[in-house]
């Protein structure tokens, strides 16, 4: 028997998309080359290989973010402590949202490629990968 939720996953994502900055694809590949600008890529591992990067995206594993974000954590990096806009992703706009959502509870500005790395890669912005 599946349980009944209170609020769908959908519905979460949708209350995050009110509250936090978005910035769609096109506008976010206009910012690569910007130095003043951090993209964070909160995929698992298996989808930064299997599908490429953005190039100087720093890889944020979607589990440790609040962890990594916060200085008085044990599992703080350094990257968050600089003076930039981070701008985070996942595959299609649902984790992230959730993620800048959660940041922004804590005191983090940061924002959100709207629908992910897939319209990042529709649009025509430039993806690496390992060999």
């Amino acid at each position: 028997m599946t349980q009944k939720l209170k609020i769908s996953s959908a519905d979460l994502v949708a209350q995050a998309r009110a509250q936090i900055d978005e910035i769609d694809a096109r506008d976010a590949i206009a910012l690569v080359e910007d130095p003043r600008v951090q993209f964070v890529d909160l995929r698992d591992v298996r989808e930064r290989k299997h599908s490429g990067y953005i190039p100087g995206s720093f890889h944020c594993p979607r589990g440790m973010t609040e962890f990594w974000v916060d200085p008085e954590s044990p599992y703080f990096k350094e990257i968050f402590g600089e003076d930039k806009k981070f701008v985070f992703h996942c595959a299609a706009g649902w984790r992230s949202a959730l993620t800048v959502a959660t940041l922004k509870s804590m005191g983090f500005e940061a924002a959100h490629i709207t629908d992910g790395f897939a319209d990042w890669v529709k649009q025509g912005g430039p993806v690496e990968k390992d060999d």
